[in-house]
């Protein structure tokens, strides 16, 4: 049996196929979630270098800042490590940096299927508690706990503090829609994707989207939109799942 070995035409075809331009708003998760997805697929094998940062750039239609943050996150993860002088560049690694994310790695087939069934599971519960919660006659009390969770989230700076803020910001906004069990599929959530974050680096480009869009939440619900309470849940679900799938796998 004979096999054929890919000219470097085919390999350019494939990764045209993969990579696609990025859209819009949420355009440094997309990266983060293709780049880490075709190095995980070995469209980009070990050891291979990666197209120049201003073909890549232009490839994903985004900016080259914006490129150069998602490199920087696929460095964190351990995906890839960047080497300077003559024949240097960009090279695939695939070496998990930290414990939990050489964990992640030894995942089983079962363990993956269970966190992107949570992934799943949390866009339908979070963005609907989001609605209910700005559906509610929040009074002085409601409305300030809003607030000081969100405070809390701002104010964290040390990454522990603020996975921690974070998971109680949304346990909030779940308190606030006045179901036990909106909060009991809240907290379910939550707990797993605190185990899903603990995976992956802590990125400051998310980090610095995820408050924006938590600011934007907090405005949704006190004045009592539900419809983009709604939506801005969801675009932050959906963003935090992007990062998991490309750095998780």
């Amino acid at each position: 049996m004979t096999h054929v070995i890919p000219s470097p035409d085919d390999a350019h075809d494939l990764t045209r196929a993969v990579l696609r331009p990025a859209r819009g708003y949420h355009a440094f998760e997309a990266c983060v979630e293709q780049l880490a997805t075709t190095i995980r697929l070995g469209v980009y094998p070990r050891g291979t270098t990666l197209p120049p940062e201003r073909e890549l750039a232009t490839r994903l239609n985004v900016s080259r800042s914006t490129l150069r943050e998602a490199m920087a996150a696929l460095r964190q993860a351990g995906l890839v490590e960047t080497r300077r002088g003559r024949g240097g560049g960009t090279v695939v690694t695939l070496k998990p940096r930290t414990p939990s994310a050489r964990a992640a790695s030894r995942l089983t087939a079962a363990q993956r299927q269970d966190w992107l069934d949570a992934l799943e599971f949390r866009r339908i519960v979070e963005p609907g508690a989001a609605e209910l919660a700005a559906g509610q006659r929040l009074g002085d009390t409601g409305r300030a706990q809003l607030e000081a969770a969100h405070a809390d989230v701002v104010a964290a700076r040390k990454p522990a503090q603020h996975r921690q803020a974070d998971s109680r910001f949304h346990l909030t906004v779940a308190t606030l829609t006045g179901s036990p069990r909106v909060i009991e599929a809240v907290t379910s959530v939550q707990a797993t994707l605190h185990e899903m974050l603990l995976a992956i680096p802590v990125l400051e480009a998310n980090i610095g989207h995820s408050d924006r869009q938590h600011a934007a939440l907090v405005r949704a619900i006190l004045a009592g939109d539900q419809e983009r309470a709604g939506r801005v849940m969801t675009e932050h679900c959906d963003d935090t799942a992007a990062l998991l799938r490309g750095l998780v796998g």
